[in-house]
């Protein structure tokens, strides 16, 4: 078995190279199944994907999945959206830290095993990435300051709700002041006496070429700021007192392409499913 598996080189592999805490990147993908296919996607996805195409690999270390009922799913903007065509599509969203300085050892792990998933058959078909992209992490801005869970803790912790947000620029100069301007200005701002605990930002990277051919290449990888909002209520409680303004954030800078609020899915269940539609 040592030989099949290669056991004497991952002593070798552990002993170099960055093993911090730290969430220097992200996968985020937001995934649409087909009608019909909801049930059997759920039980897929949680039943051995989330294991077996992410959470083993190495340097993925925290994941977490979240689900848009249709209620939810209808207070979504804008209506014309750059990201999800309907801007309803993509009822389930899964996050993932990855180690800050191991994403291309990750991504040498995870091209190989989705090779070998789809060779093995297990992989569900029956779906359509709408959001797909690794991303390098740029900021989190804190409600609280010092106190309360930090952002390696984010996908163990028990939120109540995410907010996914995409904003696009013109160029890499004005992504880099929209970011400077959010993480200093006017997230504290939003953040102080909401339900949001924290943001993460991202900017996406581009996926390798011999990605699975299922996955679109990443668009905005010079443009492109991803924010996840982690709520301690519901969304649909707070949602018109907090966020109904989110699509004006950035203005000027950006265009607001994505807003779209989650619930966490609940583990091992198909709760919400029949809720999709």
């Amino acid at each position: 078995m040592s030989e099949e598996t290669r056991s004497e080189t991952y002593a070798e592999l552990a002993s170099v190279g960055p093993y911090g805490v730290r969430p220097g990147h992200a996968l985020i993908t937001m995934v649409e199944p087909h009608p019909g296919h909801e049930y059997a996607y759920n039980r897929w996805y949680e039943d051995d994907h989330y294991y077996a195409g992410a959470m083993a690999m190495p340097w993925m270390y925290a994941g977490r999945r979240w689900v848009a009922t249709r209620e939810l799913q209808e207070l979504r903007v804008p209506e014309k959206s750059a990201v999800a065509r309907p801007v309803t599509a993509g009822c389930y969203l899964s996050t993932y830290w990855i180690t800050e300085g191991r994403y291309d050892d990750h991504m040498k792990w995870t091209v190989g095993i989705n090779k070998r998933l789809n060779r093995d058959a297990r992989v569900h078909q029956e779906r359509t990435h709408v959001f797909t992209a690794f991303q390098d992490h740029e900021a989190t801005v804190y409600r609280d300051g010092a106190a309360g869970p930090r952002d390696f803790h984010a996908l163990d912790h028990p939120y109540a709700g995410l907010i996914l947000q995409v904003v696009d620029t013109e160029g890499p100069e004005e992504r880099t002041a929209l970011l400077e301007r959010l993480r200093t200005v006017e997230l504290p701002r939003r953040l102080a006496g909401s339900p949001a605990a924290m943001v993460t930002l991202f900017r996406p990277t581009p996926l390798p070429g011999d990605r699975m051919t299922y996955v679109k290449q990443v668009e905005g990888v010079d443009t492109r700021l991803t924010l996840l909002w982690f709520l301690e209520q519901d969304p649909r409680e707070c949602w018109t007192e907090h966020f109904t303004d989110l699509e004006s954030l950035g203005a000027g800078a950006g265009r607001v392409e994505l807003v779209a609020p989650f619930l966490p899915t609940v583990p091992g269940t198909d709760l919400y499913v029949d809720r999709l539609r």
